[in-house]
């Protein structure tokens, strides 16, 4: 007989067996990887240059850590990371909270933030370039605008989602409009700000190589570029793994804090 949960509407999967099922497509691409890249090279359904094999990636690792400063370059797109999303934090969370709590704000600024979600982020990468250089500030600032444009709806509506019942309520105990917003509208929204940084900055990590890319000097991006021109192939799936390993821990290490810091959110069904 099926676990009750498995089919069932919103149903909570026991975290064993949440392990068991999130592990069963990591090993079937693992498997059709290895499927589609056995053999000599000659017999093979995809050839080396398209995709190397799990052995011939697993091979090049030590090339990559020692030849290509793996560690190195690591930490160069971290901070690039850091910064970039350190400047949308200063920018938007203000700007999202004025534009959820007050109309008039939301009236000036929405036209601009809906225009901008609009935009396709790499048509901008000019742009940054004409206005901060070539160079890291050009990187850094291009991450901070990636960063608040996924970011700023997502205050917003964290905002707007608090329930005007708070907000009677607080009016009739005597709270003015700025205690309003600093005692009612943020604390009770934080939880869901929170969760909104969390997705955005995995959201920024996909447009890291783009940035690091346009001027190839270090970081990862440049890795992969170099590795795509010059080879071997092999560091191009690897970069990717660093890559999704790291962003993967980030967002882990999110969640616990968010865990941490909001336990009254937890789920208790």
């Amino acid at each position: 007989m099926a676990a009750p949960w498995l089919l069932e509407i919103r149903g909570r999967v026991p975290q064993k067996a949440a392990i068991a099922l999130g592990l069963l497509p990591i090993l079937f691409l693992g498997f059709l990887w290895w499927f589609l890249t056995r053999g000599a090279y000659e017999e093979r359904i995809i050839g080396y240059n398209i995709l190397p094999s799990p052995s011939e990636v697993l091979k090049s690792v030590p090339d990559l850590l020692n030849q290509r400063e793996l560690f190195k370059n690591t930490l160069v797109s971290l901070r690039r990371v850091a910064m970039g999303f350190g400047i949308a934090l200063l920018v938007v969370v203000p700007v999202g909270i004025a534009m959820g709590s007050f109309g008039g704000v939301s009236a000036l600024l929405s036209p601009v933030a809906t225009a901008s979600g609009y935009i396709p982020i790499a048509t901008l990468v000019p742009l940054m370039m004409s206005w901060f250089g070539t160079g890291e500030e050009m990187k850094v600032m291009f991450l901070a605008l990636a960063f608040a444009i996924s970011l700023l709806p997502m205050v917003i509506k964290s905002i707007d989602g608090v329930s005007d019942v708070y907000l009677r309520t607080a009016h009739t105990l005597g709270a003015t409009r700025w205690q309003a917003v600093r005692k009612v509208l943020i604390p009770i929204a934080l939880p869901d700000i929170w969760h909104g940084m969390r997705v955005s900055f995995g959201v920024g990590w996909t447009y890291l190589v783009l940035a690091e890319v346009v001027v190839l000097s270090d970081g990862l991006g440049f890795l992969v570029a170099n590795s795509q021109r010059r080879g071997p192939r092999e560091h191009i799936y690897l970069v990717i793994i660093v890559i999704t390993i790291i962003a993967w821990a980030a967002d882990l290490a999110w969640e616990h804090a968010g865990r941490a810091l909001f336990p009254y959110r937890r789920r208790t069904t």
